[in-house]
């Protein structure tokens, strides 16, 4: 079974950094997701998630959108999975608009990991005991874990502002983002049950 999903996304973000290595900073200006001020505008809380910063940053996104976004996107099926990586994408947006307006950045957020971190999250919840080898450390693991480790890393960095020009709270809004997503579906499937 096909994940058309996933494999969409993924084109849509290699062309728009295409476009966007072509035409250099204009899409970041208009697209990309600045703090809540005269340069933001409201469809930058989707616009941004298809912009990267450089190639390392969108192939690495999109392995790991691939990766995991494929066998979601299988388990929950295309229409629910194109639902739940927009609401992480968003989520993440929204925590990210939040971070800056308190710490006062003025520089723009670019990239799909917000939504791949909410991916990741659901690929965790629906595959706990699958084994996955990070590149550092080259240790395998179970979903389950490497997403806990993953995620408390990511509080860690984000707390201690290390990793600078990173949105370490963006992809924990997109985790956030996606398992209230689970948690919804998951409550409206014991409703909808017979009893």
């Amino acid at each position: 079974m096909s994940a058309p999903v996933t494999q969409i996304v993924i084109l849509v973000n290699i062309v728009a950094y295409l476009l966007q290595s072509a035409q250099g900073d204009a899409l970041v200006e208009e697209y990309a997701l600045w703090p809540l001020g005269p340069h933001f505008h409201l469809w930058q809380i989707v616009s941004y998630a298809f912009l990267h910063g450089n190639l390392p940053h969108i192939l690495f996104n999109m392995f790991g959108l691939n990766m995991f976004g494929s066998d979601v996107e299988r388990y929950v099926g295309s229409r629910r999975f194109m639902v739940y990586y927009f609401v992480c994408a968003v989520s993440a947006a929204v925590a990210q608009l939040v971070v800056s307006s308190a710490t006062g950045a003025s520089y723009p957020t670019v990239g799909a990991s917000g939504g791949i971190f909410g991916v990741l999250l659901a690929f965790a919840m629906f595959f706990p005991e699958r084994k996955i080898m990070p590149l550092i450390p080259p240790i395998p693991m179970p979903a389950r874990v490497f997403v806990v480790v993953y995620g408390g890393l990511e509080l860690l960095l984000g707390v201690t502002g290390s990793e600078a020009g990173v949105a370490h709270f963006a992809h924990l809004g997109g985790m956030l983002g996606g398992f209230l997503v689970l948690i919804f579906w998951r409550l409206n499937s014991n409703h909808s049950s017979p009893s």
